[in-house]
């Protein structure tokens, strides 16, 4: 007969290894609840938040890097959720986009790389993928960012964008060079 403590012993070891299995197995990501640009518009009705934009292809492998590692993260998740209305946008996406009152369209559609006349806007032109863009409270474009950042990078240019730092100086990279998040390197 099994003594009383080693009998608890292991029946504690199978159930926190158990909850450990499942966690891991279950795919529990941290996730960013992505908007379309027109649900970021309406939920600006209800509360004004700044607007970040992930432009983004399907054929662009550092996209889908920035996906699977930048924002799967839990701080990155978290902190977009809570402080930005997030919105994914296909910069060849074939939809229109209507946003305060102009349509956008993708002028080209059926040849190859079209891109949508909506990311041509928001990039000025400039198309590097992954990009991303940040409008203040007012849905003005502040600026859009080109290339792939890891996720400390990234707490740090939310951070810049979130605390209003690019109000004061506008130096992205000095602020980034100092600042100091919860995501160790």
């Amino acid at each position: 007969m099994m003594h009383k403590s080693l009998k608890t012993l292991i029946t504690s070891l199978f159930l926190f290894f158990g909850l450990a299995f499942h966690a891991h197995s279950s795919g529990d990501k941290a996730q960013v609840n992505w908007l379309s640009i027109e649900e970021a518009q309406e939920r600006m009705q209800e509360e004004a938040r700044m607007i970040f934009v992930d432009v983004y292809t399907d054929w662009c492998g550092w996209c889908r890097r920035m996906t699977n590692e930048t924002y799967a993260h839990p701080v990155i998740a978290e902190y977009l959720n809570e402080n930005f209305y997030p919105v994914k946008l296909n910069a060849e996406q074939e939809e229109p986009i209507v946003f305060q009152g102009n349509t956008f369209e993708n002028e080209n559609i059926g040849q190859r790389r079209a891109t949508h006349s909506f990311a041509i806007a928001l990039l000025q032109g400039r198309m590097s993928y992954p990009s991303v863009a940040f409008f203040n409270e007012e849905m003005q474009l502040l600026t859009a960012i080109p290339g792939f950042r890891p996720p400390k990078g990234m707490e740090a240019v939310l951070a810049f964008f979130n605390t209003g730092a690019y109000r004061v100086d506008g130096d992205l990279d000095a602020f980034v060079a100092s600042f100091e998040g919860s995501i160790a390197d």
